[in-house]
């Protein structure tokens, strides 16, 4: 059965429309999963997930030595059998930190968090207080170099870019 031309046209737009709906074909975000919980005494932390990394491993297994005479000849050759395999690259990681509570993260707050992350070069753009994807992917970058690959905002990282007071361990007293 053959289908007419200006059908095989229409289809394209319907099932262009049909595709909206689905997610990006892509990989997931390095941390999946981020969120705040707060304790009884009003503290917050950061919960940071990251999947494991996977790698399909494709080899060639030898199932028969090759049989060889004494003058050297190949009677049969060697036989192998292709396993595919997958390993674990990076396991499956949870990280949980102190991190800064939202209600904290005020316009002001997140003005002057873009202030300090433009000093260090890790945020471009305007600093308008709002905590969008350019702010928390300046924020991961950042933390990135102190071992935290995470879009929330640790209490440590705050302290150290001047956002929070410090402690009275870390003053010294």
């Amino acid at each position: 059965m053959r289908i007419p031309a200006y059908l095989i046209a229409l289809a394209g737009p319907v099932l262009a429309a049909c595709a909206d709906g689905l997610p990006p074909l892509s990989n997931p975000p390095p941390f999946a999963d981020a969120q705040i919980s707060h304790d009884s005494e009003g503290h917050c932390y950061g919960r940071d997930v990251t999947p494991a990394v996977l790698e399909t491993v494709t080899e060639h297994v030898m199932v028969q030595p090759a049989e060889v005479h004494t003058d050297g000849t190949v009677v049969a050759p060697a036989a192998y059998r292709t396993v595919t395999r997958q390993r674990i690259v990076r396991e499956r990681r949870e990280v949980l930190f102190e991190s800064v509570c939202p209600d904290s993260m005020d316009a002001p707050f997140v003005a002057s968090l873009q202030r300090a992350l433009t000093v260090r070069g890790h945020f471009r753009g305007e600093i308008d207080g709002i905590l969008d994807s350019r702010t928390t992917d300046a924020i991961r970058s950042y933390q990135r170099q102190q071992g935290l690959d995470s879009p929330l905002l640790d209490i440590r990282t705050a302290r150290e870019l001047g956002l929070v007071p410090l402690t009275s361990e870390e003053l010294g007293i």
